[in-house]
């Protein structure tokens, strides 16, 4: 019965819209970049938690538009494969909302990035750095993002089983990287580690990954997180 169907089966449906729109539509792979590359340079510019929390939103409406975008495309096609003026209209001004979320993103980033007291602060080298829950929030959007695209530029397995890197290593040393910092104690930061590698090492027995897999994904979570941790050193 319907009644009793998994709860799990609309986010699981809904991880595979985001997976099967990045592996097929390259303006969607561009804007994850984009996304990584501007997160990189809120750290570096300092940006506070209300302007990151701007960034976010701004970055998510662009997603969102080009998802949209997307899926009117693919039920325009279902409708029509020839030629009609309103299916045109129908791509045209779905890529007119993309248009103008983009623009809206190209001048939130300006004001926040180039902005007259923003720049100033670069000019003098005297930036502020953002508070922890801010840099805790860009740094696991960062490592979620950068193994989201791995994986699905792998072309095979699952986002949540297999594939080129391993998900559940990359998480457990972002997280035992994350104690490390925040806790400043090695001896805490050991323990956390051990915990990461009992979990990279399961996905390995369980057939799950290869050891490449499982280490490439700790490393990139590791450097990831500890290259943004060790810029914002004074917050930690």
């Amino acid at each position: 019965m319907r009644f009793f169907a998994n709860p799990l089966n609309g986010f699981k449906y809904a991880i595979e819209g985001v997976v099967h729109v990045l592996r097929t539509q390259r303006h969607m792979r561009f804007h994850f970049l984009t996304l990584l590359m501007v997160l990189i340079v809120s750290l570096i510019f300092g940006l506070s938690r209300t302007e990151v929390m701007v960034l976010l939103f701004t970055i998510t409406l662009v997603l969102a538009a080009e998802m949209f975008n997307t899926a009117i495309e693919a039920v325009t096609d279902l409708v029509t494969q020839t030629y009609h003026p309103l299916a045109k209209f129908a791509k045209d001004i779905a890529a007119g909302a993309v248009l103008i979320t983009t623009l809206n993103a190209l001048a939130i980033g300006f004001l926040l990035f180039l902005g007259g007291n923003k720049q100033r602060l670069v000019e003098e080298i005297g930036l502020h750095p953002p508070d922890l829950a801010t840099v805790l929030v860009v740094a696991s959007i960062l490592v979620a993002t950068t193994i989201t695209m791995w994986k699905v530029a792998g072309g095979r397995g699952k986002l949540w089983r297999g594939g080129i890197v391993s998900g559940h290593a990359a998480l457990g040393f972002f997280l035992a990287t994350t104690i490390l910092f925040t806790s400043k104690k090695l001896a805490v930061g050991a323990m956390a580690f051990a915990l990461a590698a009992l979990v990279a090492q399961s996905r390995v027995e369980g057939g799950i990954h290869t050891l490449r897999e499982v280490v490439t994904g700790a490393l990139v979570a590791t450097l990831i997180s500890s290259v943004a941790y060790y810029v914002l050193g004074p917050v930690i």
